[in-house]
């Protein structure tokens, strides 16, 4: 008889464990907290739901993200596939419709018959049996307490914070524009709506972001805040210098003003969030500035002067393991034989990433119970390096690490252009973990024969 198996967290890694878990054959208790009890960033009860960007990263073949995204394909992710399915215009990058996201993943794990989802807070790591801890970044207080016991480690913890997303409807089309950069995407008119700035509109809206108030943080968040250098907040950037948010997130590059002909000092950009259309979020515009001054200060860029804001930005505490010292790179906690860990908590940043490692501890967990040897991903491929990092970084100064081509070996040949290093890089990830897929041959089979389960009941 397969084991049972408790999954605890219905985020990115908690439900596509699941889903992998009961594909081969052990039933599944998937605990969430939501909504008896929220986060402080989530705004529904569904599984998988985004909170802050709505992009998977950039889906080309020969980028970070698009090879991790392509390896998880051969591996069957479920998450993957939902993705595609709820796409929306995004240039080179895969980004969904969050609501319909959120809703197939929901419905995908509901309707399977080996997942009963357990809806209540989870207090403690259970050691009686095997378990999958994927809580995020925002575990709750009880159970951080609990697993900060087990692991006998001292927490680290950084800040993130989300993005604004406006109407649509909203944006001053006459001054802003439609167009991805470098014309990449299928649609020649642009998926993303640009907001340009020239560089005394941008010098003073960098001088607001210095001067705004932001909101305060708890007592017990007081200390030197760590942000993760990958969502600083907009007005942390404005303050390391003039130019921080034009060689950032505002950056110009292969962008041209339809309305003067020229390229603007800096410009902002907007992504569809929705299939519909209706909403954008502002790219890499995560802040904490208090509501009604951020509002205002939003309402700066060109475009948005009259905007209407659905969501505006804030931060929160974000916690994650300190890896090094207390994972292996199948998942595994060290101390405990059927315990492992995936997701943001572990360290990996990146929503297919977080998806990766939730795949990868439940594929190993799996073949543990059933007398088979742990996986280890080749480290030429981007999850094979992803979770080597996390679990063999230097454990005192360890800091998140999301997929990039700077964590993967070097290329046995120097390749100057980077273009074709690029693709060099891809195509070694992707026969690598093809010839590596023959040892997982009857865990895939197995799950190509289960397929149709994911199709949607007549």
């Amino acid at each position: 008889m397969t084991p049972s198996v408790t999954v605890i967290g219905g985020g990115l890694a908690g439900s596509e464990a699941a889903w992998q878990l009961a594909e081969r054959g052990h039933k599944v208790r998937l605990y969430e907290m939501r909504p008896a009890k929220t986060t402080g960033a989530h705004v529904g009860d569904r599984l998988a739901e985004l909170v802050c960007s709505n992009s998977l990263g950039s889906k080309l073949p020969d980028r970070a993200t698009g090879i991790l995204q392509n390896e998880m394909k051969m591996l069957g992710s479920l998450l993957l596939r939902c993705a595609e399915e709820a796409a929306v215009p995004a240039g080179g990058a895969l980004a969904v419709d969050r609501e319909q996201f959120a809703e197939s993943v929901t419905r995908h794990l509901h309707d399977h018959p080996n997942i009963a989802i357990v809806r209540e807070e989870a207090l403690r790591t259970p050691l009686d049996r095997p378990t999958i801890v994927a809580t995020g970044p925002l575990t709750s207080p009880a159970l951080a307490q609990n697993i900060g016991k087990l692991a006998g480690e001292e927490y680290l913890y950084f800040y993130d914070a989300i993005s604004p997303i406006a109407r649509a409807s909203t944006i001053d089309m006459s001054r802003a524009f439609s167009a991805n950069r470098y014309g990449r995407g299928e649609e020649a008119a642009g998926d993303y709506i640009n907001c340009p700035m020239e560089k005394e509109e941008y010098l003073r809206f960098v001088n607001a972001l210095r001067t705004a108030e932001t909101i305060e943080l708890r007592d017990f968040e007081k200390e030197d805040p760590n942000f993760f250098e990958g969502c600083v907040p907009i007005e942390a950037l404005a303050k390391r210098g003039d130019d921080t948010l034009a060689f950032g997130p505002m950056r110009p590059v292969g962008l041209t003003n339809p309305h003067t002909g020229g390229r603007p000092h800096a410009v902002v950009q907007l992504r569809q969030d929705d299939l519909a259309g209706s909403l954008y979020n502002i790219v890499g515009f995560q802040t904490n500035i208090r509501w009604k001054q951020q509002a205002a200060i939003l309402r700066m860029i060109p475009g948005l002067e009259k905007a209407s804001f659905v969501r505006l930005g804030q931060m929160h505490r974000n916690t994650f393991l300190n890896a090094p010292a207390l994972l292996e790179p199948t998942m595994r906690f060290r101390k405990q034989e059927q315990l492992y860990f995936a997701g943001q908590i572990t360290g990996v940043e990146g929503y297919v990433g977080n998806v990766a490692t939730g795949l990868l501890a439940a594929l190993n967990l799996s073949r543990r119970l059933r007398g088979m040897s742990e996986w280890i991903p080749p480290v030429d491929t981007m999850l094979g390096a992803l979770c080597y990092y996390v679990t063999h970084a230097e454990a005192k100064h360890f800091q998140p690490m999301k997929a990039n081509l700077g964590i993967l070996p070097p290329l046995g040949a120097k390749i100057r252009d980077k273009a074709r290093r690029r693709r060099a890089y891809a195509e070694r990830a992707g026969a690598s973990m093809q010839a590596s897929l023959h040892a997982l041959a009857d865990d895939m089979i197995n799950l190509n024969q289960q397929s149709a389960a994911m199709q949607p009941q007549a």
